[in-house]
């Protein structure tokens, strides 16, 4: 820098840098004498809420500029007048201290506040919603507000002023996304929600109900409100449609004196399902909602009186047969009632046939008892057990009368039941599996059963037009056996030490299909049902050690 001093290079008498005399030393001189007092940094205060550290200046990008400090003193040397040189020169010169410059490295300067404070950072934590299985209530986690420095405030503060001894790095809140308070509003909603709510449908004065646990079933409390959940909607709907439809009846027989009389057919009402549906999932889930009307429709039958065929016209198609040996009474009720539901049953020519249908589902209300049933991947106690030795025989039946099969499910493993006949079994379930055959004669069948709990036999009986075909049914074929896994063993406390039962037991895995063939006008043809049975563990429960 071009900057005049005194003739001889030398700054002025008197000029003192951050304490240190410099008057008539020139430039190399003043930072030499400036070095040492250069290198001592000062303390400087850094606060950040309620935390206070005190450091070297010089840990947190601060730097003496002796440089800059010498150049100050030159100017002022340069500026001076006469009368202040000759004061000088006769020893009388002013003292003036020039304070020492300093300069601030703003990386260091973030770097070094950054590790100071790393623990202060703090994210916000959403809020968030649950159903308290204690209360049965949707409740809300609150939320927890978080922290977040402000280092690049501080480091640009410290930048413009490296004179500073206290630095605030100021902290501020940061707000979750999802509060406490907007997610309260969301449970308070969903609870609301959960009411009992009730259909009526149309003008029949049928009704059908849904508790509050099952209405708060159909949507989600989440962060963003309610959201419905569409499959449960509709499996509710179609429940409580089928509980308060009344379908139409078609023409069949009954059994009066021992004898087949005709029974008129009659006409019925039932949901409009498009229209109800979106008068249910709207209604429902309006809290001012606690019932609806389900718009309703004619439901015709579509086999009348006239064309169904004289009793004493039908002929016996073939019988299906099973036996069900060592059932326990429960068992025995509910093979009893299945029967007793699917006789008489017509299904005309064309139609399928619905075995749930035909029985009017598996509930108390329709005369079921508890019995073992096979669920979760364990033989336990439920509603019905027994049910399946009926559609089971059903299967039979129709597959040797060579109705085409619609559904036929299986069952989990190989049940004992059903021997020896292994494959020619159908398991159902209320709702979701089923057992459908179609009816491809020219005429109406007729499904009788024949219940002997004397003996543990069950019949059930085709009638009908005999179809001119000839059906051939072959036996299982099994193409693959997988070994049955080793017991398990569950402690069960109500037990007493020492005590075991046994709750389920073992099969092996097998993987089979049986086959038929048909002739008839149409030619000959062959249809296969497979079947993989999963191997099956035996459980035993365990009385706790003593």
């Amino acid at each position: 820098m071009g900057v005049a001093t005194q003739p001889d290079g030398k700054m002025a008498p008197g000029l003192h840098i951050a304490g240190v005399d410099v008057g008539g030393l020139n430039r190399e001189q003043a930072l030499s004498a400036l070095g040492n007092r250069a290198a001592a940094a000062p303390q400087v205060t850094v606060r950040a809420g309620k935390n206070n550290w005190t450091v070297a200046a010089d840990t947190l990008g601060w730097h003496a500029d002796a440089e800059t400090s010498v150049q100050a003193a030159q100017k002022i040397t340069a500026e001076r007048g006469v009368l202040e040189r000759l004061q000088g020169l006769v020893g009388a010169a002013p003292v003036q201290d020039i304070p020492l410059t300093a300069a601030v490295d703003a990386a260091e300067a973030r770097a070094a506040l950054n590790s100071l404070t790393a623990g202060l950072n703090a994210a916000p934590r959403n809020a968030s919603v649950y159903f308290d299985k204690t209360s049965m209530k949707y409740a809300v986690k609150p939320g927890v507000t978080g922290v977040k420095v402000d280092v690049t405030g501080a480091v640009n503060a410290y930048v413009a002023n490296p004179a500073l001894t206290t630095l605030t790095v100021a902290a501020t809140e940061q707000a979750p996304q999802y509060t406490t308070e907007a997610l309260s509003a969301y449970a308070k909603q969903g609870n609301a929600l959960a009411r009992p709510f009730t259909v009526t449908l149309g003008t029949t004065g049928r009704t059908g109900t849904l508790n509050a646990l099952q209405v708060a079933d159909l949507y989600w409390v989440r962060e963003t409100g309610i959201v419905p959940d569409e499959t449960t909607l509709k499996a509710a709907f179609g429940r409580l449609a089928g509980f308060v439809d009344q379908p139409a009846q078609n023409a069949r027989y009954a059994l009066q004196g021992g004898k087949l009389v005709k029974v008129r057919e009659r006409a019925g009402v039932v949901t409009d399902r498009a229209a109800a549906y979106a008068v249910f999932r709207k209604s429902v889930l309006d809290v001012m909602q606690k019932a609806a009307v389900f718009p309703s429709r004619l439901d015709k039958p579509t086999l009348t009186l006239a064309s169904l065929p004289d009793a004493g016209a039908l002929e016996l198609i073939t019988t299906g047969r099973s036996t069900y040996y060592h059932s326990s009474a429960a068992r025995r009720t509910n093979i009893a009632n299945a029967a007793a539901k699917i006789n008489g049953a017509v299904v005309p020519a064309g139609e399928v046939f619905s075995f749930l249908k035909a029985l009017g589902g598996i509930d108390a209300s329709n005369g079921f008892v508890g019995g073992l049933i096979i669920s979760g991947g364990r033989t336990v106690d439920g509603l019905g057990g027994g049910v399946c030795q009926v559609s089971t025989t059903t299967f039979r039946a129709l597959y040797q009368a060579g109705l085409p099969v619609v559904e036929r499910n299986q069952h989990s493993y190989r049940v004992g039941y059903y021997e020896p006949q292994v494959g020619f079994e159908a398991a159902v379930y209320d709702p979701g599996l089923d057992l459908k055959m179609k009816n491809d004669t020219s005429a109406p069948i007729l499904i009788k059963t024949v219940n002997n709990n004397a003996t543990s036999t069950l019949d059930v009986q085709v009638w009908g037009v005999k179809p001119k075909r000839t059906v051939t049914v072959n036996p299982a074929v099994i193409t693959a056996r997988v070994p049955h896994p080793a017991p398990k063993y569950v402690v069960n406390p109500s037990l007493r030490p020492g005590q075991m039962t046994q709750v389920d037991w073992a099969a092996d895995g097998y993987s089979l299909y049986i086959s038929r063939t048909i002739r008839d006008a149409k030619g000959t043809r062959s249809d296969r049902v497979s079947t993989v049975y999963k191997p099956w563990q035996a459980v035993y429960e365990t009385g706790p050690r003593s």
